[in-house]
């Protein structure tokens, strides 16, 4: 592989992790509502199922997927379904105050499963599989190489979405307008699905 090809595989993962999508507006809203520290394990598990997704994707699952022509719809429809159920959980979150136990819509392994279920994490997978696999080497190793540059930007680029609501919600210390926030998140997590279906 040239230094061209990695620093455009490398601009590609930074471009595709750090960009809204369902998995950011979902980590500013968890950091909105329970803090950085408690948003760790949703964003550990982000970058570790999106890593381990890839990797299996780039090795050959992609072919599959995009072999078998329903399953692609399917994907994304099951997809856009789970978004749905996920925005209303955040737009109705209750007030820090009148939540006993506070912790992120989904922890670790919910983070980790759900890419299978975002578009937006099938999209990138499939497009960074067909872009960046080089002929002729061994899938595996490609896949690998494909999946550790992402992995390695994934939480310096989820990062600064947390902090941002973590930094929001200082100014959200009134509950309407938590709420306000809350409902604006769920909004736009639904919203960053639409380009996705109707491509």
């Amino acid at each position: 592989m040239s230094d061209g090809d990695f620093w455009s595989l490398v601009g590609f993962s930074v471009a595709m992790t750090i960009t809204p999508g369902p998995n950011n507006l979902m980590v500013a809203a968890a950091a909105a509502n329970n803090g950085i520290t408690d948003t760790v394990p949703h964003i550990v598990g982000i970058a570790v199922g999106f890593t381990l997704m890839l990797a299996i994707v780039a090795a050959g699952l992609g072919g599959v997927v995009m072999g078998v022509p329903f399953l692609h719809p399917v994907l994304q429809w099951g997809g856009a379904i789970w978004l749905l159920y996920l925005a209303w959980k955040i737009a109705a979150a209750p007030a820090p105050e009148a939540n006993r136990i506070k912790r992120p819509p989904l922890g670790f392994f919910g983070a980790a499963l759900f890419q299978w279920v975002n578009p937006k994490a099938w999209m990138i997978a499939l497009g960074a599989a067909s872009e960046f696999v080089i002929p002729g080497r061994p899938l595996t190793l490609e896949a690998a190489r494909i999946a550790g540059v992402f992995a390695i930007v994934a939480i310096p680029c989820i990062l600064p979405w947390a902090m941002l609501g973590s930094g929001t919600a200082r100014i959200l210390n009134a509950p309407h307008r938590l709420r306000v926030f809350n409902v604006a998140m769920a909004v736009l997590l639904v919203a960053s699905v639409v380009p996705m279906l109707v491509r």
